[in-house]
């Protein structure tokens, strides 16, 4: 087993923003990657945690990320807030427009963010749960570079185009969903491939458009859409969400995250409903209600994961060594 170190919220993030400003990003978008990637970890969701911000530094390095971009935020509507991420970092665009969502959400009891032109935006879940903490009901919808193939078609078409919503509970707790259309996230069989690792039968198919469970053929070929034409048909909502209304690059345009020097210039769409509008007590209904179907069994997705974020913002985390000191080489490069 790796060894590992043990660091506070803070030393993380602080080691991950000097490694994006020495890969070219600004103070700003330096700040707003590093936070996102400790908090995907913080959660336990490590794929596209600090192990994942090496895609960042080298898409920084080699102009896939514009580091410097300053995000365009437009108001074409009360409650819509439109942002031109202008080849940046998703995160950027969301961190300045942040506090105008809130506002719109709380004043008109729902209020929309839509961004084109950014980068691929790592945890979706990441977005949704920041407004569920300020109390907010949120749906989030996103697209990249073409992934994933489905049925009737003979190569990709969408990317895994994951869907995020998160509703709060009283003292921090709170209901997380954060999926791909597909069974399981790239990044997850991008990381199975680099240890050399099989991955389930169903997930993928190879370069030919053959069912395959290996990991490394995988990334040579397409992940496949959840339960066939249903799993297709959320995949093209999510892209008309993310792509259509946003103004962002449909899939099939994007250019690769991995390779090149142009942007993806893809799209995040993301929902914010003030649940007050509609009574004062739905925190604690929803408190309640999760409760009963956990009795009966049922998973009550996010829960663990708001336990684990809490336990982080206290205690800190365990870094594997070998991560810890990759990111901090690229910080002294």
């Amino acid at each position: 087993m790796s060894e590992k170190i043990h660091l506070l919220i803070e030393q993380c993030e602080a080691v991950c923003r000097e490694a994006a400003l020495r890969a070219g990003a600004s103070e700003a978008a330096a700040t707003a990657l590093a936070r996102a990637s400790v908090a995907a970890d913080a959660e336990g969701n490590h794929a596209v945690g600090m192990a994942h911000l090496s895609l960042y530094l080298d898409a920084l390095r080699e102009g896939r990320i514009d580091g410097k971009a300053v995000p365009e935020i437009g108001r074409p509507l009360p409650a819509v807030v439109h942002v031109d991420a202008r080849g940046g970092t998703a995160h950027l665009g969301f961190d300045l427009a942040y506090e105008k969502l809130v506002e719109a959400a709380r004043s008109f009891g729902i209020a929309v963010f839509a961004q084109k032109n950014a980068f691929t935006c790592g945890s979706l879940g990441y977005f949704v749960q920041r407004l569920a903490e300020d109390g907010l009901v949120a749906l989030a919808a996103t697209n990249g570079p073409r992934l994933m193939t489905v049925s009737g078609a003979r190569e990709p078409v969408y990317c895994t185009n994951p869907l995020a919503f998160a509703a709060p509970m009283p003292d921090g707790d709170m209901l997380l969903i954060d999926q791909a259309t597909s069974p399981t996230a790239f990044a997850k069989v991008r990381s199975a491939a680099g240890r050399g690792e099989e991955i389930p039968e169903g997930w993928a198919v190879d370069a030919e458009g053959r069912p395959t469970t290996s990991a490394a053929e995988a990334v040579k070929g397409a992940l496949v859409a959840f339960g066939g034409s249903r799993g297709a048909n959320i995949a093209l909502m999510v892209e008309i969400l993310a792509a259509g209304l946003t103004g962002a690059n449909w899939s099939l345009d994007a250019p690769s995250i991995s390779e090149g020097d142009r942007s993806p210039r893809t799209g995040l769409f993301v929902i914010a409903i003030e649940p007050s509008a509609f009574g004062q007590d739905f925190p604690e209904r929803l408190r309640t209600h999760a409760g009963r179907l956990a009795a009966k069994g049922v998973h009550v997705p996010g829960r663990t994961k708001a336990a684990a974020r809490l336990r982080a913002r206290q205690e800190g985390l365990s870094v594997p060594r070998h991560l810890f000191e990759k990111i901090e080489a690229w910080g002294r490069s």
